[in-house]
C-alpha cells in the first residue's frame, strides 16, 4: 500500500463494535489537530438517496456517476456494472483530497496488508486475527485481553488510550 498519508485500518469480526468506536475516535483525534478521513468498506448494497430525489432519479435513468454538492458537503455515487468494477483501496484513496486530510482511518478491508488494529470481544467467541496478520499493530480488547499477547494490548472502551496510542505511537507525534 503506497500513500504519503497515513493509513490505519480497524479489523474485527462483524458485531465487534468497529462503527462505534471510529465515532467516538474520530473527536478524538479531531481534538488533537488532525483532519481525518474515513473508508468503509461495506458488504451489501447501500443507497444514499431515495426515490423522488433528483439525483436518485438522475442515477436511476442511467449516470454512470452523479455528483450532489451543497455549500457544505459533497457525495460523489458511482455505479459498477460488474462487482469487479469495484476500486481496491488503493484506488479509492487516490481519490480523496490530500490537501484536507492528515490521516485515512479504514473500516474493513481486513484481507489487505496495511497498519491495522484489531477490535476483539471474547464474549464472541470469534478467534483473534492478529495471529495470521502481521500488518495489525495493535489488538483492543474488552475486558481481560488473552494471555500472552505479542503485540500492545489497548482497553477498547478506552478512547482516550486509542487516540494516544495512534498519535502517539502510530504517527510518531509525542508533543
Amino acid at each position: 500500500m503506497t500513500s504519503t498519508i497515513p493509513i490505519l485500518g480497524f479489523s474485527a469480526w462483524s458485531g465487534t463494535g468497529k462503527t462505534t468506536l471510529l465515532r467516538q475516535l474520530i473527536p478524538a483525534l479531531k481534538a488533537r489537530g488532525l483532519q481525518i478521513s474515513v473508508i468503509k468498506h461495506a458488504h451489501h448494497h447501500f443507497d444514499l438517496d431515495f426515490p423522488g430525489k433528483d439525483s436518485y432519479e438522475l442515477r436511476k435513468a442511467g449516470a454512470a456517476q452523479t455528483v450532489i454538492c451543497t455549500t457544505t458537503r459533497m457525495a460523489m455515487i458511482t455505479e459498477f456494472d460488474q462487482p469487479e468494477d469495484e476500486p481496491d483501496l488503493q484506488q479509492i484513496i487516490a481519490t480523496l483530497d490530500s490537501e484536507r486530510v492528515d490521516m485515512i482511518l479504514v473500516e474493513g478491508y481486513k484481507d489487505i496488508c496495511f497498519p491495522k488494529i484489531e477490535l476483539h470481544r471474547a464474549e464472541l467467541g470469534k478467534p483473534l486475527l492478529y495471529t495470521n496478520d502481521d500488518s495489525i499493530i495493535a489488538l483492543a480488547c474488552s475486558g481481560n485481553p488473552p494471555a500472552d499477547i505479542q503485540i500492545p494490548v489497548l482497553d477498547l472502551n478506552d478512547i482516550g488510550a486509542i487516540a494516544a496510542f495512534i498519535f502517539e505511537e502510530f504517527l510518531g507525534n509525542n508533543s
